[in-house]
C-alpha cells in the first residue's frame, strides 16, 4: 500500500501564492481604472499575501448594497427638487455643460441667484455665524471636519443660541476626517441640543464601509434660503503646525439653495434610514446668477466631476485654469490638459508650495514632468496651504466646491462643486485665480529636471501607491 507523504508547508504557501496571483488576474480589473488595476496586480504579485488582505479592506471602490439601496429610493426625491427648481420663470434653456451636470448630479441649472464669494478664512466663519445667529427655523450643517477647538467651538456657540430660539439643528461631520475631535466635538454638539450624525461610520462588522471612502463635502444651509458651499471645514485655519490654510467658500442665496438642502437632506437620510421631509418650497429670486450645484461620488453611476472636467478642457478654446491642492490626475485628465494645448489653450494648474500631506505631494510631483514637457504651466503657491478647488474656462463656466482634481475625489469621496455659468460670477473667480497666480512661483522645466534622482524614484513609486484605489 502507498504512503502520501505529507505537503510541505513551503509548498502549500507557494500553492497559495500562485492562486492569489492567477485569481487577481481575472478579480482586480473589473470595474476599476486601468491605473487602480495596475497598481493593485503590481501589489499583489510581489506580496500576495499582504496584498490580498489590503485588497479585501479597501480595493472594492463601490458601497455596499445596503447603502445603493437606499440612494435608489431617494431618486424620486431628487427629481422633485429637480421638477421645482425646472420651471421656465428660473431657468433659461440649458447650455451642453449644465444638460450634462443635470444628468450626472440630478440638478438642473437655475437663474435668479446671489453668489458671494468669501476668501477670507475667518470672514467665512463669522459670516456662518451671523447666518446661525439671525436663523429662524432650521440650521443644516455638512462637513468633512468639524474641530472643537476655538473656531469649531464659535460655530458650536451660535449653534446653542439657535436651539436656546428653537431652531432645529442637524450636524453630519466626517468621522475620518474629524478623528482627532470626534469625541469632544460630539460631545459639545450635543450639549448644545444639536441632532448629530456621523457621515460613513467605520463598521467591522454588518453594515460595513470602506474607511478610506468618505464624505467629503462642506455644505450649509440655514433656513432652506441660505447656502455655502466651497472647500472651508469648521476648523482653525492653522490646525496643522506651521500650515495656514486660505479657501474659497461661496455663500448662496436664491433657488440654487434648494439643490444644497436636497444633498444634505439625502445624505442624512442615507445615514440614518430616515426619509426625508418633503423639500421645502424653492427660494425666491435674489440675484442674476445662474448657478447648479453637481454633487458627485460612489452613489452616482458615473464620475460626475471628472466627466465634466475632461469635456469641458477638450472644449475649451482659449484658457483653463485649475486650482487645485492635490493634483493626482487620470490618464482622462491628463490626455485632455495636453491635447487642449495642442489646440492652443493656455493651461494653467496651480498647486500649493506648501505640504500638509507629503505622500500626495510626492505623487503629485511626479506628473510634473510630463505636464511641463506639454506646455502646460504649473505654479506653485507661496506662503498659505492653498486648500482651495475651483476652476474656470474660457470666460464661459466656473466650478468651486470640495472636490480636488485627484481620483480620491473623483472615485472615492462624496463630493459636491457648484458650476456657474454667468459672466459677473465668473469673473469674480478668474479674479480670485489670478491672485493666485500673482502669488505663486513658476516652475521651469529644466530647474525641475535638475532635482536629485533619488526624489525622482521616490516620486514614482508614490504615484504607483496612490492608484491603490
Amino acid at each position: 500500500m502507498m504512503q502520501h507523504m505529507p505537503i510541505a508547508p513551503g509548498t502549500l504557501y507557494l500553492a497559495a501564492e500562485w492562486i492569489i496571483r492567477l485569481g487577481a488576474l481575472a478579480i482586480v480589473p473589473l470595474r476599476r481604472s486601468p491605473a487602480a488595476s495596475r497598481a493593485w496586480l503590481l501589489l499583489i504579485f510581489f506580496l500576495p499575501i499582504a496584498g490580498l488582505l489590503l485588497f479585501l479592506a479597501i480595493g472594492n471602490p463601490r458601497f455596499p448594497g445596503w447603502r445603493t439601496a437606499r440612494f435608489r429610493k431617494l431618486r424620486p426625491y431628487f427629481a422633485e427638487v429637480a421638477t421645482r427648481l425646472d420651471d421656465g420663470r428660473r431657468r433659461k434653456a440649458d447650455g451642453p455643460a449644465a444638460a450634462l451636470a443635470g444628468t450626472l448630479g440630478f440638478l438642473p441649472a437655475v437663474d435668479g441667484n446671489r453668489i458671494e464669494l468669501i476668501d477670507d478664512y475667518d470672514a467665512a466663519i463669522a459670516r456662518l455665524v451671523a447666518d446661525i445667529d439671525a436663523a429662524r427655523h432650521s440650521v443644516h450643517l455638512l462637513v468633512y471636519i468639524f474641530a472643537d477647538d476655538a473656531t469649531g467651538l464659535l460655530v458650536v456657540d451660535a449653534l446653542r443660541r439657535a436651539r436656546e430660539r428653537g431652531v432645529r439643528c442637524r450636524v453630519m461631520f466626517d468621522p475620518v476626517g474629524s478623528h482627532h475631535w470626534r469625541r469632544g466635538i460630539r460631545r459639545a454638539l450635543a450639549a448644545a441640543g444639536v441632532e448629530v450624525r456621523e457621515a460613513l461610520p467605520f463598521r467591522l462588522l454588518g453594515r460595513r464601509t470602506r474607511r478610506d471612502m468618505r464624505n467629503h463635502r462642506k455644505l450649509f444651509v440655514i433656513d432652506d434660503a441660505i447656502g455655502y458651499a466651497g472647500s472651508q471645514n469648521i476648523v482653525a485655519k492653522d490646525f496643522r503646525p506651521g500650515v495656514i490654510n486660505r479657501e474659497l467658500v461661496a455663500r448662496l442665496t436664491g433657488p440654487v439653495v434648494a439643490g444644497l438642502g436636497a444633498v444634505v437632506a439625502a445624505d442624512w437620510s442615507i445615514e440614518t434610514g430616515e426619509p426625508p421631509a418633503p423639500p421645502p418650497p424653492i427660494p425666491a429670486p435674489a440675484g442674476d446668477a445662474r448657478a447648479q450645484l453637481l454633487p458627485s461620488g460612489a452613489d452616482f453611476p458615473l464620475e460626475g466631476l471628472e466627466t465634466l472636467l475632461v469635456w469641458q478642457i477638450h472644449q475649451a478654446v482659449s484658457r483653463v485654469i485649475i486650482v487645485t491642492p492635490y493634483f493626482i490626475p487620470d490618464d482622462a485628465v491628463m490626455g485632455a490638459m495636453r491635447t487642449a494645448v495642442a489646440r492652443g489653450v493656455t493651461v494653467d494648474l496651480v498647486v500649493s508650495a506648501v505640504v500638509d500631506q507629503r505622500l500626495v505631494n510626492l505623487a503629485q510631483c511626479s506628473f510634473y514632468d510630463d505636464l511641463l514637457v506639454a506646455g502646460v504651466g504649473v505654479h506653485l503657491f507661496r506662503d498659505f496651504l492653498l486648500h482651495a478647488k475651483n476652476i474656470s474656462i474660457d470666460g464661459r463656466l466656473a466650478i468651486l466646491g470640495s472636490s480636488n482634481v485627484d481620483l480620491r475625489s473623483f472615485q472615492l469621496n462624496e463630493e459636491a462643486s457648484l458650476l456657474l455659468f454667468d459672466t459677473s460670477s465668473i469673473t469674480s473667480v478668474e479674479t480670485i485665480q489670478h491672485g493666485y497666480l500673482a502669488g505663486s512661483d513658476t516652475l521651469d522645466l529644466a530647474t525641475w529636471r535638475a532635482r536629485p534622482r533619488q526624489r525622482k524614484v521616490i516620486e514614482n513609486v508614490a504615484r504607483l501607491v496612490s492608484s491603490l484605489l
